[in-house]
């Protein structure tokens, strides 16, 4: 459309210029008037086109000035045509003044609006796919509009006076251009009326333009005239009905002819017609506008937009009225389609996130009694189905997760997806069903055909208390509820309480003060001794304590856990590298050997280089990397095992002696055993345990005691509490120990008072 209307009006601008240089070179006396006024709307065409090719405001705003000052220009140009057309040699100097004075005024007015935007605005807006800058019409544009349709006004009635005057042969020339006017004015009203970006009468001025100059030129019958106006409407997009002040339509054109299947030109059918097609309008109301929806024979959906404008003879008497009815069947689809995928999800068809919520707020903002109940699911490891099967894979099982939802829910539920494997869906608590949402959603097997995966799905329910609590706040505490039963392959569905919620409180009440916690040094390294076989201590192990200011003494079981979700571990095991090397920058002063193992987390690696910050600390405090002893659990060797025995022999490779604490808690042990090269090994104390009376069991441990001997390894064996398991790990081989049997972690004050005493 924007490319159609820059060659129209480009057209126009070159044949209205032709006309002006015509009419100058003209030899009779009405050539100049004529020139003037068809070179007067050659400003207006020229912003109109500027309005139509910007995408930019700037450009646009330009625009506008240009088609508003050429406006009143083409007024003033129009009235000086019209008192030398119409002969009206003596014409009122009071009149003449008051109307040059107000179009100076509204000169003036337009000057002063990019400083106080008081006469127009722009706004973008998408019309037929393209982005347009629609005017904003303010006070100073309402006077504008008055004026211009005021000297209009004046200028038709003049028109009008000789027309009704003037003997017949004479009244036609008059009455011609009085056609042009009431066209272009009429559509100059449509086009202010409909709202839209594209000023369409521009055309219908600039032909008034290329007539008056034909016309008051080049003289020609009415009936020609009659034929052009006619067809200029039949070319137009919209079905046209004009009808007289009665309401009796008196002329369509040929789209309309077509629309309401007038024959032999019986215009006055054409209401009936249509309102068999349309229902019932009023054609007496001024000005409406409305949409109307058609469903054919074939079932095929057409929109309709109908418009009825009125045709002004003067303030206070309405000459007639006209229809249009245009077809914008495809613009509602494109509008339909474009809603629907701003509010579905394209993979599943599902709402969206947003959407989702704003029906779920829309429904608890109801008043019933209904109670509500919040679902939220997720797929129990779907990005190792993407890892293994595919990516195209994974969307089969969002597929199917989808349609198992759709195939569940009533229609009283709303449903959508949130994110990635993330459903959510909210439900009356009457129609909420936990055996058949298990058995639907809780795991099923998904197949391509060629690839089969069982698909387990971990389900949080919340049942809605408040119906103020925020939609958002909602599915979090339904996947909180999800949270217990994340690592567990036989539960699928799991329900919030107050207890998860005292958990998500306190999970936020430690998280919030762990900054603080370590500046004030609330956070203390407790030291638990290592002793040898004579018990003779040769060292620590340091392990994270919370002096609470409130809450008093925190185990690591309080605090831990919390902080290893959320990766701010890392904070608290950087921290008691530092402690621990403050303590053995210490001991090296006072004579002291002992050494020190500090853990390193999981996470640990995620969030910092671990070698390069502990190789820091040690050269910071002058201490021997041996006397700083790095532990790391075989969870760590777990993850990318590859990139962790790099980091172990780099350690190594520093002269660090690299421990591996909780030996026996997984299951690749032995098979890591002979490809990590660390220096010791901490035995898990759950085998001691197990193993005490156990004839079994301490034959397991007395095999890897053996075997860690034959590799030159280091063992050590944690969790020891009583005489009777000392002594049997003595008989075995054991060398190293560590438990509450010597002493259990200490303040570091005692632990020196200990290493004292002992």
């Amino acid at each position: 459309m924007r490319v159609e209307f820059t060659i129209i009006f480009s057209l126009l601008i070159l044949i209205l210029t032709v006309c002006t240089i015509s009419s100058m070179h003209s030899k009779k006396i009405i050539g100049k008037s004529v020139a003037f006024l068809v070179c007067s709307i050659i400003p207006p065409v020229i912003g109109n086109l500027i309005i139509i090719c910007s995408t930019d405001r700037f450009p646009s705003m330009v625009g506008y000035y240009i088609y508003f000052l050429g406006m009143d220009a083409v007024m003033y140009a129009l009235l000086r045509f019209t008192l030398r057309y119409c002969r009206i040699t003596r014409p009122n100097k009071i009149v003449q003044f008051t109307i040059d004075a107000l179009l100076i005024i509204d000169v003036i007015q337009y000057s002063f609006n990019p400083v106080f935007t008081h006469a127009f605005d722009t706004e973008p807006v998408m019309f037929e796919g393209n982005l347009y800058f629609r005017l904003i019409p303010k006070l100073g544009q309402t006077y504008h509009r008055i004026l211009d349709y005021g000297i209009f006004a004046f200028i038709f009635f003049v028109f009008l006076i000789k027309t009704i005057r003037s003997i017949k042969i004479y009244a036609e020339r008059y009455l011609i251009m009085l056609i042009a006017m009431v066209v272009a004015c009429v559509w100059e009203t449509f086009y202010i009326f409909s709202g839209t970006p594209i000023d369409r009468s521009m055309i219908g001025f600039a032909i008034f333009g290329i007539l008056t100059y034909f016309f008051a030129l080049y003289y020609r019958p009415l009936k020609l005239l009659d034929r052009m106006l006619a067809g200029m409407a039949s070319e137009l997009p919209e079905a046209l009905y004009f009808f007289d002040s009665s309401g009796l339509c008196i002329w369509a054109n040929d789209r309309g002819i077509k629309l309401a299947d007038i024959t032999d030109d019986d215009y006055a059918l054409a209401e009936s017609q249509l309102k068999d097609m349309f229902g019932e309008f009023d054609l007496k109301t001024e000005e409406w506008s409305t949409e109307k929806k058609l469903i054919t024979g074939t079932d095929t959906v057409k929109y309709y937009l109908l418009e009825k404008h009125t045709i002004p003879y003067s303030e206070r008497k309405i000459v007639g009225s006209f229809l249009s009815i245009r077809d914008n069947t495809e613009e509602q689809l494109a509008l339909q389609k474009e809603k629907y995928n701003a509010t579905h999800d394209v993979l599943t068809g599902l709402y969206t996130k947003e959407h989702l919520y704003e029906c779920i707020a829309q429904e608890l903002q109801k008043e019933n009694d209904k109670n509500y109940a919040i679902v939220y699911t997720n797929v129990n490891n779907f990005k190792m189905i993407n890892d293994i099967f595919g990516n195209d894979f994974g969307d089969r099982v969002l597929i199917e997760i989808a349609q198992r939802i759709r195939a569940t829910m009533s229609e009283g539920c709303i449903y959508g997806r949130i994110a990635g494997d993330i459903f959510g869906m909210c439900m009356p608590v009457d129609e909420f069903d936990d055996a058949a949402l298990e058995e639907s959603l809780g795991h099923f097997t998904v197949s391509n055909g060629h690839i089969s995966h069982n698909v387990l799905i971990h389900i949080g329910v919340y049942f809605i208390p408040d119906r103020s609590i925020d939609i958002s706040v909602m599915f979090d505490r339904a996947r909180i509820a999800i949270s217990g039963i994340k690592n567990d392959y036989q539960i699928y569905m799991a329900y919030y309480d107050d207890k998860m919620r005292e958990q998500v409180l306190w999970d936020q009440h430690i998280s919030s003060q762990l900054s603080d916690a370590i500046a004030t040094r609330q956070i203390r390294p407790y030291l638990q001794p290592i002793v040898d076989s004579s018990g003779k201590p040769i060292g620590a192990e340091a392990l994270s304590r919370w002096i609470h200011p409130t809450d008093g003494f925190l185990s690591p079981a309080r605090f831990i856990p919390v902080l290893e979700h959320n990766g701010m571990i890392a904070e608290v095991d950087k921290y008691m590298w530092k402690c621990a090397c403050e303590i053995l920058a210490k001991w090296k002063k006072e004579g002291r050997e002992q050494f020190i193992s500090v853990n390193i987390s999981p996470k640990d690696f995620y969030f910092m280089d671990v070698v390069g910050v502990i190789k820091n600390l040690v050269e910071k405090y002058e201490i021997e990397p041996s006397r700083l002893r790095i532990e790391i659990t075989e969870t760590v060797m777990m993850d990318d095992p590859e990139n962790k025995i790099a980091i172990i022999n780099e350690f190594k490779k520093a002269g660090f002696i690299v421990e591996m604490d909780d030996f026996g808690s997984g299951y690749s042990s032995l098979n890591m055993l002979q490809d990590m090269p660390v220096d010791l090994i901490k035995i898990d104390m759950g085998f001691l345990n197990k193993s005490e009376f156990d004839e079994k069991g301490q034959k397991i441990l007395h095999n890897i005691l053996n075997m860690t001997r034959d590799l030159g390894i280091i063992s050590l064996t944690e969790g020891v509490e009583t005489t009777e398991q000392y002594s049997m790990l003595l008989s075995m081989g054991c060398r190293l120990f560590q438990g509450y049997h010597f002493a259990k972690p200490m303040p570091l004050e005692e632990l020196e008072e200990w290493f004292d005493r002992v």
